[in-house]
């Protein structure tokens, strides 16, 4: 492989973690080949039919636009379940049987186990056709491989964890109080309703000590406010900037993500780049980086066992900073972008 080699990621702009994923794809790959990264389409604001309108225009803009791309040596597409795979399967489809180059689908998303188990026929042929497309299916994690296996064989699966790159955080450990922090959007699927109940109970055992920062805006920012004006040791920040939450996120002593679903969620890793200790749930991925040794792990919707999960941690600082301290290290060793570069870089030169 050479230099020179032309690589075009597509993906969407704008949607949290896969947006994240491309920015740093494309730095951390640019200085070894060729790169160029496809990303006209969105997911809009709003809600309801007018999103749905916005979502499908702006679908169309970018199929209508794709095939004036000049011909790389390899297309690498990111994707989710439902709408996010129909606009997908163009992208994989085109690339194969017009350029006749090398695709790799990488598959992101909380509720792709649930989309492949689909009663539409229609659907599951297009699902089997794309997957019997591509030249290699990128996954997050065991679990992920064996939800796509039935419909991938198995030498196309590569399991790639996300990455972050540590350098950008500088871990404050031992932060006195400690310091629970909350970054990702305000939605009810990230499992802010019960960590606005927990914290309101932690608050409620006067010999508690602690400080709660949360970053994000959604559709519940109000309710946040609410919390955050009646205790003065908790503040609400709303959007943050990436130099801000990488901050943020240095000066946390605990990440909490109590989440219903997911894939492998990158605020966490970026939680644990920043020397955090992790308060989750047991959903997608999570379960295989978060042991006892790096976090708790609650029910998702349990906002008793949460509050529970919290108070220990806050009553036992030192278990705290060792759980940061280790996951810190765990970044460096398992989920550093240098080491994903390196197995991309891999997997393109195989297929190309």
């Amino acid at each position: 492989m050479t230099h020179s080699q032309k690589l075009l990621i597509v993906g969407p702009k704008g949607t949290g973690g896969i947006d994240r994923y491309i920015t740093e794809q494309q730095r951390h790959l640019s200085n070894r080949m060729d790169v160029r990264v496809y990303t006209k389409y969105s997911s809009p604001e709003g809600e309801g039919l007018e999103r749905g309108v916005r979502m499908v225009l702006s679908s169309l803009w970018a199929i209508l636009l794709f095939p004036f791309q000049s011909r790389p040596d390899v297309v690498h597409v990111h994707t989710s379940h439902t709408y996010s795979f129909y606009r997908s399967a163009f992208f994989v489809l085109f690339s194969a049987y017009v350029w006749d180059a090398p695709v790799v689908l990488h598959i992101h998303g909380s509720s792709f186990d649930e989309f492949l188990n689909t009663r539409s026929p229609i659907v599951k042929r297009l699902q089997s056709m794309v997957f019997r497309t591509v030249d290699d299916v990128v996954v997050l994690s065991e679990y992920w491989r064996g939800v796509v296996s039935p419909l991938a064989d198995e030498e196309k699966i590569h399991v790639l964890a996300n990455a972050v790159d540590p350098s950008e955080y500088s871990p404050r450990y031992d932060a006195d109080p400690v310091h629970l922090v909350f970054v990702s959007n305000l939605i009810e699927r990230k499992g802010v309703l019960e960590l606005l109940d927990a914290i309101e109970r932690l608050e409620a055992m006067p010999d508690l000590s602690f400080q709660v920062t949360i970053g994000g805006g959604g559709p519940l920012a109000d309710r946040v406010e609410a919390v955050a004006r009646e205790y003065d040791n908790v503040e609400y920040l709303g959007f943050v900037t990436e130099a801000e939450k990488c901050d943020l996120l240095s000066r946390g002593s605990i990440f909490v993500l109590p989440t219903y679903a997911e894939g492998l969620p990158i605020a966490m890793l970026e939680g644990m780049s920043g020397g955090n200790a992790i308060v989750s749930t047991p959903v997608g991925s999570i379960p295989e980086v978060i042991t006892n040794e790096r976090g708790l792990l609650v029910e998702p919707g349990n906002a008793a066992g949460l509050t529970t999960a919290l108070e220990q941690l806050i009553r036992d600082p030192q278990l705290v900073s060792e759980m940061g301290r280790g996951n810190r290290q765990a970044i460096e060793d398992q989920y550093s972008w240098q080491a994903t570069a390196n197995e991309l870089v891999e997997m393109y030169a195989k297929a190309d």
